[in-house]
């Protein structure tokens, strides 16, 4: 029996010790990521991923990181070298969760519209039908999740202003999401968490005019 014991609080203190490394490692990431040191922190949630094997959470983020910082990179070899990485990162979380993951399908359609954002001409029309369609599946996966119908709205928005079309009709979706958000948990540790900044701003932008 003591054996028994003893087998169980070894296996428990092995498990808190893992989950105790993997919130700090994610911590520790998320601090870099503030500190816009984006190379290091998807450097670090890398590093995460390479022990949380089976976690599609890390690798989520490491592509994420190297899709942001791809928005406005005007030379193409370094926007090429990251969204590549990021390619790779994102094929890895769609690996490691089912395809109803509403997260990793924004995720996807933030990483072909950067290319868009990079090159509308070349682009656009080759990625575009794409994007919108990752959105429309994610929106019907998860209507209710502010980050879901704040990613639609923004695409379907830029769209629009691309085409020289007003923004207001635009304006209903995000403020849906940040009534949404106000209810919104997300639904375990370090899931994506709605960004009421990036909402605010454009009502205050393109809707209170």
């Amino acid at each position: 029996m003591k054996t028994i014991i003893y087998l169980c609080f070894a296996v428990f203190s092995i498990t808190a010790t893992a989950q105790s490394q993997y919130e700090s490692g994610m911590k520790k990431a998320f601090d870099l990521w503030g500190e816009n040191k984006m190379a290091d922190a998807s450097n670090l949630f890398e590093r995460i991923a390479t022990v949380e094997k089976e976690n599609w959470i890390p690798v989520y983020y490491a592509s994420q990181v190297n899709v942001l910082k791809s928005f406005g990179e005007k030379d193409q070899v370094v926007l090429t070298a990251q969204l590549e990485k990021a390619l790779d990162f994102l094929n890895q979380a769609k690996s490691l969760t089912e395809d109803d993951n509403p997260y990793v399908k924004v995720l996807e359609a933030q990483y072909y519209t950067a290319w868009i954002a990079f090159d509308g001409m070349t682009y656009g029309m080759k990625y575009a039908g794409k994007v919108g369609t990752l959105y429309n599946e994610a929106l019907a996966l998860a209507p209710e999740n502010p980050i879901v119908v704040l990613g639609k709205a923004e695409w379907d928005a830029g769209s629009a202003r691309y085409f020289g079309k007003p923004m207001e009709p635009f304006c209903k979706d995000v403020q849906k999401a940040l009534d949404l958000s106000e209810n919104f948990e997300p639904e375990g540790a370090f899931y994506p968490r709605f960004i009421k900044e990036r909402a605010v701003e454009f009502i205050e932008t393109n809707c209170n005019k």
